[in-house]
């Protein structure tokens, strides 16, 4: 039993990472067919006005949106979206494990850094 839960965790975290980086180059590739030969933005100002006009790119609500509308900036945030996602998964998994052995205190331990983890990810800390 051990074993098949290790071998499910280090496939989890091959296929998160993999999955994660083919996402994010298909939507890079996207964008460089869409937008390769327009001209460089000046990017020596900033300015605020400009900046939150791209809160679809921030928001999970507006990821998700842009990716069912084919938007190629949404594309490479769900790549970055489930390369976040893959390490929260592999510590779900290991709880779980360490439920079925018994291991209370790695339970403990694992629940800790779990909590830990979706806080500062909700959060921003």
């Amino acid at each position: 039993m051990k074993y098949d839960i290790q071998q499910l965790i280090g496939n989890t975290l091959r296929i998160g990472v993999t999955t994660a980086c083919a996402i994010a180059l298909i939507g890079g590739l996207y964008y460089l067919w869409q937008h390769g030969s327009e001209p460089m933005p000046d990017f020596t100002t900033f300015s605020y006005a400009e900046a939150s006009k791209y809160t679809e790119f921030t928001t999970f609500d507006g990821i998700v949106r842009g990716v069912f509308e084919l938007s190629a900036n949404s594309w490479i945030q769900l790549g970055v979206l489930v390369l976040m996602l893959t390490p929260m998964l592999r510590v779900v998994l290991s709880l779980f494990d360490f439920a079925a052995q018994r291991d209370w205190i790695y339970v403990v331990i694992t629940s800790i850094v779990l909590a830990i983890i979706i806080g500062n990810s909700i959060g921003g800390f």
